[in-house]
């Protein structure tokens, strides 16, 4: 008979095997490529020249004013993220809460509100496009039907951004579909409890939705804030930046500086910044966490 130990260097071993494909592909595609882009970040490497290590003359030129396209990418993602963001948690939970109640025709609603996030980004941006048009868009059709003042949406400095936290909106599906899966683990005694004790909708919002919801509103709120950092298709298909770089978001800064002008070194430091950010907003949020996400089993 085989000995315990030898039975356990088997599992071991085969334990390894079946993890290999896995963390093979962490390696090979995520850990390898990190690890050559921060190399090249330290240099001044071009798609048709060879690179030369410069230490972090990147960095220095990103942060020290030369270019004036650095701090607007990143203004205008701020000011998009800290938009939508919160407004994408608020309508995806209070719409989770609608589809949570039993009336008829509940899954019809469900799969309406979820459709549009399976329909593809590039897809559903021509459309938005479309009804952004000041001329013949719909929504200015619409406004102009009801004596409202019209919008130049897209095409306007000042309501660009504004313009792409509403089209956020409409793919708060897969959010949406979170909630509803924590809002249907919530035990219904509590909320028994709360009307024998002639507690309304809005106790029961106070006191037992948001709390027992908070591990869930906490992590599509991570999940939120590392999405729009990353926000690109929009800006790319509908925009390109424009008008005179109100829409430059960060991620378009980044495609336009590696892909169109070739400056891949530069482009590498400029990818290291947005991990650094998503990290540290990341973290401060798991920081925070502890005050305000209560979970069932213990802890905050």
């Amino acid at each position: 008979m085989q000995s315990l130990s030898s039975i356990r260097k088997k599992e071991n071993w085969l334990g390894w095997l079946f993890a290999a494909p896995a963390i093979l592909g962490f390696v090979i595609f995520v850990l390898g490529p990190m690890i050559a882009s921060l190399w090249f970040s330290l240099t001044d490497y071009k798609v048709a020249s060879q690179a030369h290590f410069i230490g972090l003359d990147n960095y220095v030129h990103l942060f020290d004013g030369t270019d004036q396209f650095f701090y607007k990418s990143l203004g205008v993602t701020f000011y998009y993220v800290f938009l939508s963001v919160p407004l994408q948690i608020i309508v995806a939970f209070f719409l989770a809460i609608l589809l949570n109640q039993k009336v008829k025709g509940l899954a019809f609603f469900r799969t309406v509100f979820y459709l549009p996030t399976i329909v593809p980004l590039i897809a559903s941006s021509m459309i938005w496009m479309w009804l952004f048009d000041p001329d013949l868009g719909l929504l200015n059709v619409v406004l102009r039907a009801l004596h409202l003042p019209e919008s130049q949406w897209i095409y306007s400095e000042g309501s660009v951004v504004p313009t792409l936290v509403l089209m956020s909106l409409w793919t708060v599906g897969g959010t949406m579909i979170i909630f509803l899966a924590g809002l249907q683990d919530i035990p219904r005694h509590y909320y028994e409890a709360i009307e024998i004790d002639g507690g309304n909708a809005l106790h029961k919002l106070m006191y037992i939705t948001i709390p027992l919801t908070s591990p869930t509103i906490f992590f599509n709120t991570i999940m939120g804030f590392i999405g729009g950092f990353q926000v690109f298709v929009q800006p790319y298909v509908m925009t390109q930046g424009g008008p005179n770089n109100s829409s430059l978001f960060y991620t378009f800064y980044l495609f336009r500086e590696a892909f169109t002008f070739s400056n891949m070194g530069y482009a590498c430091a400029i990818a290291w910044v947005l991990f650094i950010v998503v990290l540290v907003f990341t973290a401060f949020l798991f920081k925070t966490a502890r005050k305000w996400v209560y979970y069932a089993g213990g802890g905050a």
